[in-house]
Order: C-alpha cells, then structure tokens, then sequence
C-alpha cells in the first residue's frame, strides 16, 4: 500500500471534477473531498473503524478511487465516493474498487454497505425522477428503472434499494439509497 502524492490527488480530484460535477463543481471543492478523506483514520468514536481510500493508478496515473466511512459502530461503511475516468469505465476499474472495499469493511467487522445516489440531472435519469414519490412509494421501489444512471452499476454489484429521499435535490430530485449486505 503506498500514498498518493500531490500530482495523483490532483488526479483524483479532477476525475471527481469531470464525472461527479454536481457534486464536486470545482477542482477545489475535489481536492477538499480527497484531503478530508485522506486525513480521517478514524471517524468519531466508539471504536467505529478506519475510513478507507482506494485508488486504481497504472504508470502514476489515477484511473478512478474510492473510500469507505465507517458508520453505526462500525456496522456499516458508506461507499463514498466512487469516481473513474471516463476513458476508463466499463474496464471493470469501479467493480475492482467496489469488491476491494467491501472486503476492507467485511475484515473490518462491517455487515453492510450502503450508499446515496442522487437522480438531479435536468430531466432525470431514473423511474424517479420527477415522479411523485410520496404515492404508493413501495410500488415505484418494485417498478424502478435505473435507466443510465449508477443505480444500475450498483444493482448489477448486487445493492439493492432500500430507501428514498423524495425531492432531496429539489422538486422530483430524489436521493436514492442501496445497501448490501457483505
């Protein structure tokens, strides 16, 4: 295991730039997000685990990261966040980060892991967006259609839903929340 150095975790925070904008509009609000996880060891406390961060580098290079923050004692970790380079995806490169981490927080004494997925695109990208969830929202949890959104990297990882936040976002903007159990 070895620590990034400033070039990688400007790397690491422009790919969060580029494919989490909503999230992360400038390259300062990235390289925050990436000094915030990288100097967390150990959040609150109670014995609730390490914070980890992944990150997939070939010749020097970050392809994508990933880090996990322990929560409920250490029960669950929060996959937070998962970012690879466009030219990189579908490579197999988040599937190996996703697998690599929930190992780390199963070793660790984790049960699940969970995360949020927000759908606040213009338009939407999920079954979703800009539907009424507050009618008859366990029928629309059935019904979901993950369209081109993550939901359906993560579904395909075995998450399932396992809650929505209605109009998070905004008005039809829901946040989405998987779970799995590992």
């Amino acid at each position: 295991m070895q620590t990034l150095n400033a070039i990688q975790r400007t790397q690491a925070a422009q790919i969060l730039v580029d494919e989490l904008p909503l999230g992360w509009p400038t390259l300062t609000d990235a390289l925050d997000e990436v000094a915030e996880l990288l100097g967390k060891r150990k959040r609150g406390g109670g014995g609730e685990g390490e914070t980890l961060f992944l990150a997939a580098v070939e010749d020097g290079e970050v392809l994508g990261w990933a880090g996990i923050l322990p929560t409920y004692s250490g029960n669950v970790y929060e996959l937070h966040p998962l970012a690879v380079r466009r030219d990189c995806q579908r490579k197999g490169i988040g599937t190996a980060l996703v697998k690599a981490l929930e190992q780390a927080a199963k070793k660790c004494g984790g049960l699940t892991m969970y995360l949020g997925a927000d759908d606040e695109r213009p338009g939407g990208e999920t079954s979703f967006a800009n539907a009424d969830l507050y009618d008859d929202l366990p029928g629309r949890i059935r019904g979901f259609e993950p369209g081109a959104h993550q939901a359906a990297f993560y579904m395909k990882l075995g998450y399932k839903i396992v809650g929505v936040l209605p109009d998070a976002n905004g008005i039809g903007k829901p946040d989405i929340f998987l779970a799995k159990r590992l």
